[in-house]
């Protein structure tokens, strides 16, 4: 397994992070309970449980 044989320099290293940043979440709000959320992600309302606007699993009383 090859291995360097020098050490990096810091300006290249930060050089190959600048593309690691952290993003801002997409919110979008739910057709069914209009409670913003972020996107793509399933959200609890009420004990029941929504993904694009369907009902997905309720809460059973055990």
């Amino acid at each position: 397994m090859p291995n360097p044989k020098r050490r990096h320099s810091q300006q290249r290293s930060a050089k190959r992070r600048t593309h690691y940043k952290a993003e801002e979440l997409t919110l979008s709000q739910d057709r069914t309970t209009n409670q913003i959320h972020p996107r793509h992600r399933a959200n609890t309302f009420e004990g029941k449980l929504y993904y694009k606007g369907n009902l997905v699993c309720e809460k059973s009383p055990i």
